[in-house]
């Protein structure tokens, strides 16, 4: 049980709301030990004369609200229009609109996740994933479950709102544990590496070169995983991928807006989706993809990741929720030291990238990441 339950003594509600207080920390003794944040946030039941950036504006009607709203958002305050089964943060200039189930606890157990540490989209989230009297879940007669109250069915997750349809054609399946996936910038890495029997690969191009290179690139690494027997998937490139018949693309998530889904769910061709955190997960989710990866577990230098690292104790959060629903690649700063913490997680995958490309022996340190995974 958490030893950080100092809500009484923060300023969480406007106006004051005491009941509303001791039902956050009701729900938050109940989550598990998670540090709490330091990040300046309250919750708003009514609208402020005079809004903190870190405040969460809590409407009914939006419409009697508009003008107001739109000076909220631009001095940093986020608003989050609530009305039956559905709730639509308002915040940075994006939107999260979500359906489901409001608890008549909910904003408690907003308050709950925001003092957990989680950013607002994904602690609304976990906030509708909640029931009202889960805090009281008597869990030791429940052997099936962790000894905390944290939500981990996703058949109570709320759905997302406003995203463009799926491909009416599944994506195709991967095996559930892909075991290590390196993540190289060359078809000459790609061909070392698969060369070292690694059966799941990924080529990452993200320097400019011209179009014809990038698709010699791309075809030598795709002939190279079949001459292997190794799966291949392409980060970004998703037409060159297509053209060349390759295992699998890996996409980020705001790629799923302007790439044709369609297309390459049509090609039979396999679909990884980055995430960094609840509301993407669920957003990916959507796409029926043939795997999500879960990041960045930790720092990473190798690409620029909008979000702080997710930890091992997030990972292990995900696994929970999602294990045995769709395959799952943890990624982002993940070495020979701190994966055996990782796969202990029960996640079945994880890319590494400069534990291959920066080691002075590949050979050796893939043998080494490999054996990792048979212990």
């Amino acid at each position: 049980m958490t030893q950080s339950l100092t809500l009484k003594d923060r300023d969480l509600f406007w106006p004051p709301a005491d009941e509303l207080v001791e039902a956050a920390e009701r729900i938050r003794a109940r989550l598990g030990d998670w540090p709490p944040t330091h990040a300046p946030w309250r919750i708003c039941l009514t609208a402020p004369d005079a809004p903190n950036g870190g405040d969460l504006i809590v409407l009914a009607d939006a419409q009697r609200h508009g003008e107001q709203m739109a000076r909220w958002l631009t001095q940093g305050a986020g608003v989050i229009v609530a009305a039956e089964n559905r709730a639509t943060l308002h915040l940075g200039g994006e939107k999260y609109g979500l359906e489901g189930h409001l608890a008549d606890d909910w904003i408690a157990a907003l308050a709950a996740f925001l003092d957990c540490g989680f950013d607002p989209h994904d602690a609304l989230v976990l906030a509708l994933a909640w029931r009202d009297g889960d805090e009281t879940r008597d869990e030791a007669r429940d052997e099936t479950r962790a000894a905390d109250a944290f939500p981990s069915d996703l058949a109570r997750f709320p759905r997302l709102t406003g995203l463009p349809a799926a491909p009416a054609q599944p994506f195709p399946r991967c095996p559930h544990k892909l075991g290590l996936y390196p993540v190289l910038p060359t078809a000459d890495w790609v061909e070392r590496v698969v060369g070292l029997g690694v059966k799941t690969v990924q080529l990452r191009r993200k320097s400019a070169e011209p179009a014809d290179e990038l698709k010699r690139e791309i075809a030598r690494s795709v002939a190279v995983g079949r001459a292997h027997d190794a799966q291949v998937f392409i980060n970004d490139h998703w037409q060159a991928a297509i053209e060349a018949g390759a295992y699998g693309v890996h996409l980020g998530q705001e790629d799923v807006h302007t790439a044709d889904l369609s297309a390459i769910a049509a090609a039979g061709v396999r679909l990884g989706l980055s995430t960094h955190g609840f509301y993407e997960t669920l957003k990916a989710l959507h796409f029926r993809p043939s795997y999500i990866a879960l990041g960045a577990v930790f720092p990473t230098a190798t690409k620029v990741v909008p979000t702080a690292p997710q930890g091992l104790r997030r990972l292990a959060r995900y696994v929970r929720l999602l294990d045995g629903v769709v395959p799952l690649v943890a990624i982002g700063g993940i070495d020979l030291q701190v994966l055996p913490d990782v796969l202990a997680t029960g996640v079945g995958c994880a890319a590494v990238v400069r534990a291959v490309t920066d080691a002075a022996d590949p050979a050796a340190a893939v043998s080494a990441l490999q054996h990792v995974f048979t212990q």
